[in-house]
């Protein structure tokens, strides 16, 4: 690990000389003007019934853009494709009832002041359950899902890949979408490209053996697919609406899996979403003080040195346990030092800082941190993710 970024340690201290201060100034880019630094980190919450935001979520949403956080990204949403969806309890980005919720949700979050962008999102093959059983199931239960090359796990091929006209429909439907989004208010778009899910199925070597035009040995061939999404999204929108796209190196099948191994890697992939439309780049890790190869930078930080736009980070930032961990133990996760992430932030290293599970626990988070409130902080306990709090 670099010296450069420092594990946080294990106090909720910090010495009150206005270290966060970096992370509460504007931030200014080609077509996006934010109060501050503070991204609310999309997380899915499952408490949409049928597929449709209530007034809870709208609320839910409000609090936090009116408690200083300057992006608010929301939880996954259907795009309008049949194969989509592993979780009816998460909301579609489709239908009259669904687009109804969500008009609310944006009327909500900018008389609270906030900026709101929804995460559009195909699982592909992934499904809501544990992903070590997943192979044990019949292979028909993969046939109506969504993949490159049916391959559910790297060297576990469950069903076939889809065919050319069927890649050709996904995209027209993330495409919808993001037209959709625009049409409603909603002040951009995330697409969802980590974690090993259908855009991430087509980026990853292990799930993308195909030897079509949507296929290929390297990652800048296997991005094809994602970069036909980003410029046919950023077609459907006009040249101002801003494009985030989410990366990840780990997938849920595999928290080892590498997309790129090399910063030239990384590069070819990155360099062709921004060419195809993608202004801010969010870099997704469980930790974010881990570097990439062997370098004193983040996953994030290479985002933005590669490519020059403004990237977020993200990856248990304030607390002392990753996701998957806080689900195995039910003691609450410790609240850590926020330092090092003031620090990769007045150092320009990364632009943006996405918070999670802390913005579950405390819908004051960023307001208890602009104002040195530090000891204030709620601790995340898994139990936030049974209510809209």
């Amino acid at each position: 690990m670099s010296a450069s970024i420092a594990a946080p340690g294990h106090s909720s201290s910090v010495s009150g000389d206005g270290k966060q201060s970096a992370l509460f100034q504007p931030l200014a880019s080609r077509n996006l003007t934010l109060s501050n630094r503070v991204v609310m980190a999309p997380m899915t919450r499952g408490l949409s019934p049928g597929g449709v935001p209530g007034p809870d979520v709208a609320a839910y949403y409000r609090r936090r853009a009116a408690a200083d956080v300057g992006l608010i990204i929301t939880e996954g949403t259907w795009i309008p494709h049949p194969a989509a969806s592993n979780d009816p309890g998460a909301p579609r980005f489709y239908g009259d009832d669904a687009l109804a919720g969500w008009q609310h949700v944006v009327e909500e979050v900018h008389a609270g002041g906030g900026v709101i962008m929804p995460q559009l999102w195909h699982t592909g093959l992934i499904r809501k359950r544990k992903l070590a059983h997943m192979t044990a199931e019949p292979k028909n239960d993969f046939a109506q899902m969504s993949s490159p090359s049916g391959i559910v796990m790297e060297g576990e091929q469950v069903t076939d890949g889809i065919s050319d006209a069927e890649v050709e429909k996904i995209i027209a439907a993330f495409a919808t979408g993001a037209a959709t989004a625009k049409r409603l208010g909603f002040d951009g778009i995330e697409i969802h490209g980590a974690h090993g899910y259908l855009v991430d199925q087509f980026l990853w070597h292990g799930t993308n053996r195909r030897t079509d035009r949507w296929g290929g040995a390297t990652l800048r061939e296997r991005a094809r697919f994602a970069v036909e999404l980003v410029a046919a999204c950023r077609a459907a929108t006009g040249p101002d609406f801003p494009i985030l796209f989410r990366f990840s190196q780990w997938k849920l099948q595999n928290y080892e899996a590498k997309l790129a191994t090399t910063p030239q890697e990384l590069e070819s992939l990155l360099t062709a979403l921004v060419d195809a439309g993608v202004d801010i780049l969010h870099a997704s890790q469980r930790r974010f003080w881990e570097t990439e190869f062997d370098s004193t930078l983040n996953l994030a930080g290479w985002a933005k040195k590669l490519t020059g736009k403004p990237a977020i980070t993200v990856g248990s930032v304030g607390l002392d346990r990753t996701f998957s961990d806080s689900f195995v133990t039910d003691e609450r996760a410790t609240v850590t030092s926020l330092d090092p992430i003031f620090e990769m932030v007045a150092r320009g290293d990364v632009d943006l800082v996405a918070i999670g599970r802390s913005l579950l626990a405390d819908a004051h988070w960023a307001e208890k941190v602009r104002r040195g409130a530090f000891d204030e902080l709620l601790p995340y306990h898994r139990s936030s993710l049974a209510t809209l709090n």
